[in-house]
């Protein structure tokens, strides 16, 4: 739509005014209103205008959001308070990092006593899947209230958003675990914690790190939501303040930015995983 002609190009991008004073080099108009200033201006011997199809400045070309990977790198923050690209993904970034560390050290811990133990199960599970059909965002005035604007409550979103689901598929995990194992470790005396420590987190290591990869990305689908939440920062202050001031080029290339450095972390994880559990065949399968 961006480069073929007459596919979808409801604008054209002005190049040379003519006798149209209202007209300005760079601006665009729509086709219709563009045809009939030419019409005018032929009409009454004067200079038409000049311009090329286009489309709306909300719709770059691909080639413009190419540029702008570069681009939006070198091009200083459009408010004096605001921060460059690069501090804007680094703070997300942290975000990210804190708001799933969080969550997973609270998150694994339960979800493998919930499928260990029967019982653990029948006492928490119940209200975790009551709180997982919460909406996170929900919770952030009440965030913003007790833990102030900045990185608190954008941090709780994102553990909220994922520490419930990660005990259910940790657990579900868990239970997965060959039976025969337990057994075999219990018949030779093993029990309690031993039975935790030597048997089941062995046991599930492997599926715990692959849970934990797309966990992750759930994380970073509340990333947006989270950043709105009070003081607005990281890449989403960013993007709201490039589609303010209409470099539509630079807030696709930053959408774009968190897609790549999300699938890239999972390519290293998963190659991580691949050396740390080189028995595992379905995670070499998968990858």
């Amino acid at each position: 739509m961006s480069y073929v002609p007459y596919v979808w190009h409801p604008q054209v991008y002005i190049t040379n005014p003519g006798s149209v004073d209202y007209l300005q080099p760079g601006m665009r108009m729509n086709r219709d209103a563009f045809a009939d200033e030419v019409k005018d201006a032929r009409e009454n011997g004067k200079e038409p205008p000049q311009g090329y199809p286009a489309n709306p400045i909300y719709l770059p070309a691909p080639h413009e959001v190419l540029q702008a990977f570069y681009t939006a790198f070198k091009t200083p923050p459009a408010a004096q308070d605001g921060d460059w690209l690069h501090q804007s993904l680094w703070h997300s970034i942290q975000i990210i990092f804190w708001g799933f560390f969080i969550s997973s050290l609270i998150g694994v811990p339960l979800g493998i006593l919930c499928g260990t133990y029967a019982l653990f199960s029948r006492l928490s599970e119940p209200f975790i899947e009551f709180f997982r059909y919460l909406p996170a965002p929900a919770f952030g005035a009440l965030a913003v209230a007790i833990l102030g604007i900045y990185d608190g409550p954008k941090i709780t979103i994102i553990v909220i958003g994922t520490l419930f689901q990660q005990v259910l598929i940790i657990a579900n995990t868990t239970r997965k675990l060959d039976v025969s194992l337990v057994e075999a470790a219990m018949t030779l005396g093993t029990q309690n914690m031993q039975l935790l420590r030597r048997v089941v987190i062995p046991g599930i290591l492997p599926d715990l790190y692959r849970d934990q990869r797309i966990l992750l990305g759930w994380a970073w689908t509340y990333l947006i939501v989270a950043e709105l939440i009070g003081t607005m920062s990281g890449i989403t202050w960013f993007i709201t303040q490039q589609a303010r001031y209409q470099h539509f080029a630079n807030v696709y290339a930053a959408i774009m930015m968190i897609g790549i450095i999300g699938l890239g972390t999972d390519i290293v994880l998963a190659l991580v995983g691949r050396r740390l559990f080189p028995w595992d065949r379905s995670l070499v399968k998968s990858e």
